[in-house]
């Protein structure tokens, strides 16, 4: 069990968490939730003891296993050691052991040493070590070739996969996963939820992919009110619960409301008569009616709406044959098609398949081989790239930068944009060098729904959104009338959204399937690693 005994943290005037109690139990699942700049990895980080709370304590298990996300932390180490030191006592024993045998001589004090030593090996499954963790790396998708390279060998994605498989290794009693599926493909992502399924210690999770919060959660620990509010179920279950328990409070608020206006008006009219009994007992029927604390939720979701301002032709994109290498690797194999105003088309795969190849070549970003990308009558795209660098200007405000995008609209306008995208306020001139990844997004989405564009290219457009601001992404995704393309790796934006799937794979065509993600999943059944 992992228990938090009255615990408070602040930073400077901005108090995050007061006087909090909560316990996380063995063989529950916990997704830990709450809005960009709620706390949610502070407290974390206070759960792993590396962050001191102001107050009160935290109780944890001998061994916790925590995802670290400094990757670049064990450059020169080898990739199965890194995940052996997931395991620090058996680490440590190997380690010792290694050493003592690299002495010219050794006493029998090292004999009776190497004795102790092998016996806590034996404990920790170190003779199996290297084959468990080699399991996990593959799980993962890193392949047996890395195994054995060095940290600094593998790309960025790959190495916080091994940090992950450092978290999962050694049997922990206890695992604190922040974002776990950042950089996970679908595949790996579901070969996590098949693991977590099986672990009994207790988890806590931060995600902002609803569906592996469905798929995985027992329980979700909700931040808010600067507490912690523990729910029964996954995402979605906390979600309605947390309405039906504010939407009962205003209730009974308001009727204890009207109760109170009522013996309100009996004490004003009988004040100064000869029922004086009768008021008093009113005065006192007041004092006990008092109003449940309802406290203002620290939550907020952006409205995202994306308008179309000219439709375009009916056949929007013809795609004939193009193909796309990169030396000796053919990433795009000659792939044609036909899409119409109105399609949403997810694109999906595993990393490095060439997804997002696939997208800069309809943006025009990259020339196909051979092939061509046509688009059609009156098509106006809008598009949104992966990375974000040097996308919005720095030096000028966030207000400034829409500014110079449309210079058509008014300032009330441009205001009302942002206020629907959480800049209200002071944030509005908020300095564009400052902007967090979420808010870049967020900004970037306001172009686009300045712009009324016919077609939305998009190219991850999750990436650093909370939960709220994903379930907006998504419903304003639906409601779309133009054509939308996207890459996501987020299961319940492709579900909710997409009529229309191109998986694209490494060595063969694409697969374009004409019809929702269930289907591509009841159709091809290899393409899942489980069914729920």
């Amino acid at each position: 069990m992992i228990s938090v005994q009255n615990v408070t943290k602040a930073f400077g005037p901005k108090k995050l968490f007061e006087d909090v109690n909560v316990s996380f139990s063995p063989g529950r699942r916990y997704g830990l939730t709450g809005p960009n700049g709620a706390g949610k990895s502070t407290f974390m980080k206070i759960l792993s003891g590396e962050l001191e709370s102001d107050a009160g304590q935290v109780f944890r298990p001998r061994k916790v296993g925590v995802l670290k996300q400094d990757q670049f932390g064990y450059e020169n180490v080898r990739v199965l050691d890194v995940v052996l030191r997931g395991n620090q006592p058996l680490w440590k024993a190997l380690e010792e052991k290694h050493e003592l045998l690299a002495k010219p001589e050794i006493t029998d004090e090292d004999g009776h040493r190497l004795a102790e030593l092998e016996g806590t090996i034996a404990e920790e499954d170190g003779y199996s070590a290297e084959a468990d963790a080699g399991e996990l790396l593959e799980g993962l998708g890193i392949e047996t070739r890395f195994h054995d390279e060095p940290m600094k060998a593998l790309p960025g994605g790959l190495r916080l996969r091994v940090l992950l498989a450092q978290a999962l290794f050694g049997k922990p009693d206890g695992l604190l996963l922040d974002e776990p599926t950042n950089n996970l493909d679908l595949d790996s992502i579901r070969w996590l939820e098949l693991f977590l399924h099986e672990y009994d210690g207790v988890l806590v999770t931060i995600s902002h992919d609803r569906h592996f919060l469905n798929a995985i959660c027992t329980h979700i620990a909700d931040i808010d009110y600067q507490t912690i509010i523990t729910y029964t179920g996954g995402y979605d279950d906390m979600v309605k619960q947390k309405g039906e328990v504010r939407s009962r409070v205003e209730s009974q608020n308001a009727e204890k409301q009207k109760k109170i206006a009522a013996l309100q008006e009996f004490v004003a009219r009988f004040s100064a008569g000869t029922r004086a009994s009768q008021v008093q007992s009113r005065k006192r029927a007041i004092m006990k009616l008092k109003m449940e604390d309802l406290k203002r939720s620290n939550i907020a979701a952006p409205f995202i709406k994306f308008e179309v301002g000219k439709q375009s032709g009916r056949q929007t994109l013809e795609l004939h044959d193009i193909e796309k290498r990169f030396g000796d690797l053919r990433v795009i194999q000659p792939f044609g098609g036909l899409v119409t105003r109105g399609e949403k088309i997810a694109i999906i795969g595993k990393n490095g398949a060439g997804k997002s190849t696939l997208m800069k070549m309809l943006q025009g970003e990259l020339a196909p081989d051979a092939g061509t990308v046509k688009w059609g009558h009156q098509a106006q795209v809008g598009y949104l790239p992966q990375d974000h660098a040097g996308v919005i200007r720095k030096g000028t405000t966030a207000f400034g930068w829409l500014r110079e995008m449309e210079d058509k609209l008014g300032n009330e306008e441009i205001s009302g944009l942002l206020g629907r995208m959480l800049f209200s306020g002071e944030e509005r001139m908020k300095p564009t060098d400052t902007l967090s990844g979420g808010e870049t997004v967020r900004m970037l989405l306001a172009k686009l729904m300045l712009f009324k564009d016919n077609v939305l290219l998009l190219d991850e457009p999750t990436n650093h959104l909370d939960l709220e601001s994903i379930n907006s992404l998504s419903e304003g995704l639906d409601r779309y009338e133009g054509t939308a393309i996207f890459v996501t790796h987020d299961q319940e934006l492709i579900g909710e959204v997409a009529t229309r799937i191109w998986l694209v794979r490494k060595g063969e065509p694409v697969l374009d399937f004409p019809g929702k993600y269930e289907e591509l999943l009841e159709k091809h059944p290899e393409l899942e690693v489980h069914r729920r």
